[in-house]
């Protein structure tokens, strides 16, 4: 600089203004990507905003009208089978039940139950999450000694979830205890298993209606006898006739929240990871409640 006693002051002074100015342009070009990278991020939020709207409008649309009628009243069907023991079972039967009279009575009834939960559990239940873990497998082979293993523990996990449910709120004091603790747990046993229904009600529906139809009547089938030994059960643990068919009917929003849950993923197939674990789960509940509580 003019005027300055050092040799080298020009030479800085002149270095010192290019460095202000690049570090001027640095801040300026750090402001446009930013103000670039806010732009993106708006745009970006729009076109996930857009496709959610979109997919929602899909799912309400009126293609998907049809399924959804169908679906949820295929499910109520389901749920509403358990006011058919009302017809089967006599008026007088809840309070003769509870006599001695009709022991045996009451007997037949849970031998009858018995029969009915097991068979739903080795001809229903462990059947079908077996086809569909099979179906599953790598490149079409089948299962896998890892999808076996993780099929029966889920069995071992219903089971032994059953049996803490049962000692958190059994008094050990209290012999009427255990019935009433056992149908609250078919109860609960019962949501998750219509629960199933709904989903494969909804997911036939995903693919035909006339496979959807099908798969309603023949889950009526199989639900209808299984709903009489339910009712044997709930009247067993001191309920009358009209309590258990409210209870039963209760367990019909299992199936209809399964038929939501299904349609919401919009693909027959994606309810299948969910059905292989809540199935053998169910089982190894419908085991506990006959072999430990029926049977006994």
């Amino acid at each position: 600089m003019p005027g300055c006693p050092c040799p080298g002051c020009g030479m800085a002074g002149q270095r010192l203004l290019l460095l202000t100015a690049l570090a001027l342009e640095l801040l300026g070009g750090a402001g446009g990507s930013q103000q670039a990278l806010r732009s993106r991020g708006v745009a970006a939020a729009c076109r996930l905003d857009s496709k959610e709207s979109e997919s929602w409008g899909a799912l309400l649309s009126g293609e998907r009208l049809d399924t959804w009628i169908c679906s949820l009243l295929g499910s109520l069907m389901v749920g509403l089978s358990g006011v058919f023991p009302l017809l089967v079972i006599p008026l007088e039967m809840g309070t003769t039940l509870r006599s001695e009279a009709g022991t045996w009575r009451l007997k037949q009834l849970l031998s009858f139950a018995l029969g009915g939960l097991l068979g739903n559990v080795f001809l229903h239940l462990l059947p079908e999450a077996w086809a569909y873990t099979y179906s599953a497998g790598p490149g079409g082979e089948g299962q896998s000694l890892q999808q076996q293993q993780q099929l029966g523990l889920w069995v071992i996990a219903g089971f032994l979830t059953f049996l803490a449910l049962e000692k958190m709120f059994l008094d050990s004091k209290q012999k009427e205890a255990t019935s009433q603790v056992s149908g609250y747990l078919n109860l609960l046993a019962n949501t998750i298993d219509n629960f199933t229904h709904g989903l494969a009600v909804a997911a036939s529906f995903l693919v035909s209606k006339k496979i959807g139809f099908l798969t309603t009547m023949a889950i009526l089938l199989h639900e209808i006898p299984h709903e009489v030994g339910d009712f044997a059960i709930l009247l067993r643990a001191g309920f009358d006739r009209w309590s258990a068919a409210k209870l039963q009917l209760s367990t019909a929003l299992g199936g209809l929240l399964g038929a939501c849950f299904a349609i919401c993923t919009q693909s027959p197939k994606g309810v299948e990871e969910t059905v292989a674990w809540i199935l053998p789960f169910t089982s190894g509940g419908f085991l506990y409640i006959a072999l430990v509580n029926v049977l006994p």
